[in-house]
């Protein structure tokens, strides 16, 4: 098993199964899951109105449109509120999710964005150390974190030393 980290664009980099921070209702949203969709086309969206929503910690599997994947994972992590609310097993959770979705349908490559970071105001570093933590647990032969900007990609390369 390989965990890489690297600094682009998820939706442009080829992987078996793409993970998405989406949110509990599944319908959308900024960041990582706004470009997942616009880049993805509509018949994400149209799979995931299947759905009821998502728990956090919890992720949903769809297609993957017109993206470089065959499926793409809708992981949705813990907006962050001082950390006594169990937000970090639940952000490990979300990733592991993830994981034993792609375990399930026998993928050998995942790449992951960096789940709750933004909007939903996890900080970096433990968030970036609770999903290096997460990931080393697969058995899928390739895990890639795909980072958009610097200060993200050095947290995240940090974690995994």
């Amino acid at each position: 098993m390989a965990i890489e980290i690297r600094l682009g664009d998820i939706t442009k980099i080829p992987v078996e199964a793409m993970v998405n921070a989406a949110n509990s209702a599944l319908r959308g949203g900024g960041g990582v899951d706004g470009a997942i969709h616009r880049a993805g086309g509509p018949s994400i969206m149209r799979e995931l109105r299947a759905y009821d929503g998502c728990p956090t910690g919890s992720a949903v599997v769809t297609g993957a449109g017109l993206l470089p994947a065959k499926y793409v994972f809708h992981a949705v992590g813990p907006v962050y509120a001082g950390g006594r609310n169990g937000e970090a097993e639940l952000l490990a959770r979300a990733y592991r999710s993830c994981l034993r979705l792609g375990e399930e349908r026998g993928v050998i490559s995942i790449s992951f964005p960096s789940i709750s970071t933004g909007a939903y105001g996890y900080p970096l570093e433990e968030a970036a150390r609770i999903a290096v933590d997460a990931v080393k647990t697969t058995c899928i032969p390739l895990a890639l974190f795909v980072i958009f900007d610097q200060r993200t990609l050095q947290a995240y390369l940090t974690a995994l030393e």
